[in-house]
């Protein structure tokens, strides 16, 4: 499809969105999105617009100079990325830890400044490096950053991926590794990001890992599998039942949507249908 043709494919829901009153949300659960679910075509501002229209709260993985935009459609700018590192290169380096420390405490304190309530790190790849030693390292880190944040009111998120099919080498890609870690720093501002598709790939017995490890969770994202498409019934996670799970426990944080929006799929469509889906 032409760029063109796409764009006036897209007016239409799009402005559908726009026009018609935000979706009734029962409000147990706080929902956001990730600019995945939006196609690439089409501008941030519309990308806020709509997802305010449709009961979105926040929007993840946003930098500050965005900030404005998303606080302009009432949206929190709910998981802040950059200062934490990347997926290969994070905490369980040592040599990485002078320079995620100034950029942590940066972001932190950017954070605190403009109501942003999450940042996201990561563990890092393997390289050879011995599990165990990964989670010292990254323990130390966190040891180390945690009174910041607990006295800014942020919380530093580590995320869970999976290492079977997205990020090979990954060392935090089981529940169980990131568990041990929460518990060595014990930080009601340190917490794990559980991304429902990854965990799904590498542990699975998603309800029961939640039920089991909820005081070390902080915030959630969700994605479809396989593919990591719509959460819907063309996949395997019941993502209604994760919902009332996760809301049953009382989660006050965000679960914001990141799966991959299917070429030809109309994104406001599919968003409404996953914004009812986790509408427990």
């Amino acid at each position: 499809m032409r760029r063109r043709d796409f764009l006036s494919a897209l007016a239409a829901p799009l402005a559908l969105a726009q026009d018609q009153p935000a979706a009734p949300r029962r409000g147990r659960l706080k929902q956001g999105v990730t600019r995945a679910v939006f196609p690439r075509e089409m501008s941030l501002e519309d990308c806020c617009r709509a997802a305010a229209r449709l009961g979105v709260q926040g929007f993840d993985l946003i930098g500050p100079v965005d900030w404005p935009t998303l606080k302009k459609y009432g949206l929190t700018p709910s998981m802040y990325q950059g200062p934490g590192g990347t997926i290969p290169d994070a905490l369980n380096r040592k040599e990485n830890h002078a320079t995620l420390e100034k950029t942590l405490r940066e972001g932190i304190d950017l954070a605190a400044a403009n109501g942003v309530p999450n940042l996201i790190t990561f563990s890092g790849n393997r390289r050879g490096m011995p599990d165990a030693e990964g989670a010292d390292n990254c323990a130390a880190f966190l040891n180390k950053i945690k009174s910041q944040a607990e006295d800014r009111g942020v919380t530093v998120c580590i995320e869970l991926l999976n290492s079977k099919v997205n990020h090979k080498d990954y060392m935090f890609d089981h529940i169980g590794w990131g568990v041990d870690v929460m518990k060595r720093v014990n930080s009601p501002r340190v917490k794990i990001l559980f991304d429902i598709y990854h965990a799904q790939i590498m542990d699975g017995d998603v309800v029961r890992n939640i039920r089991e490890n909820f005081q070390w969770i902080g915030h959630f994202h969700t994605g479809g599998n396989p593919g990591r498409h719509d959460i819907d019934e063309t996949q395997e996670l019941n993502y209604h039942f994760i919902a009332q799970s996760i809301a049953d426990l009382g989660f006050t944080g965000f679960i914001s949507h990141e799966y991959s929006l299917i070429p030809g799929h109309d994104p406001i469509a599919t968003l409404s249908k996953a914004l009812s889906i986790c509408d427990v």
